[in-house]
């Protein structure tokens, strides 16, 4: 098994009130992940995960779809070291 890693996540475009945060957190939740989601005054939303590294990639890459109101213009991301999270919420 591999070990925890974490990794924050900066999504751009239309991702403000189409539900994208509430969209986020069920896929963290189904692959396990711990940490937050939250909108940034510039309208963007940051993601900090934590969990497996495979998972992490999922959700990297359901981020840059997202739920169907939603249009993503840019993704960032950087890998760090866990933190330990509990559970997965909006902030």
């Amino acid at each position: 098994m591999n070990s925890p890693v974490k990794v924050e996540i900066l999504v751009s475009g239309r991702v403000q009130g189409v539900g994208y945060r509430f969209w986020i957190r069920n896929q963290a939740l189904q692959l396990n992940l711990t940490g937050f989601v939250r909108n940034n005054p510039d309208r963007s939303v940051s993601i900090v995960a934590e969990g497996n590294p495979e998972a992490l990639e999922i959700l990297i890459a359901q981020c840059r779809q997202g739920p169907p109101r939603c249009s993503v213009s840019n993704i960032e991301y950087r890998f760090q070291e866990p933190v330990g999270y509990k559970g997965f919420n909006i902030r």
